[in-house]
């Protein structure tokens, strides 16, 4: 069975948001520090600080996203413990 249409639109928009994404964090990061402050085209992007804050934040998000469904997942999973008499 192949991807219906909207499979492939939601992929195909996936991959354009990464590729955006990949192309304004690279310029911002590698390219920017050689372009003279004064340019225009600073006024597009955040402070640099702001470079290592949004990974941090959005890492520490995707970590506590993971455990909170791994604990949803084994607490739902657990076996009723039974009482030996």
């Amino acid at each position: 069975m192949g991807a219906t249409a909207t499979d492939q639109v939601v992929g195909f928009g996936l991959v354009a948001f990464s590729l955006v994404l990949f192309v304004y964090y690279t310029l911002w990061i590698i390219v920017l520090p050689f372009i003279d402050s004064d340019h225009g085209i600073h006024r597009y992007f955040l402070p640099r600080e702001y470079a290592v804050i949004i990974p941090m934040v959005a890492g520490l998000l995707l970590l506590l996203f993971i455990g909170v469904f791994i604990m949803v997942v084994m607490w739902k999973s657990r076996k009723p413990v039974k009482k030996s008499e």
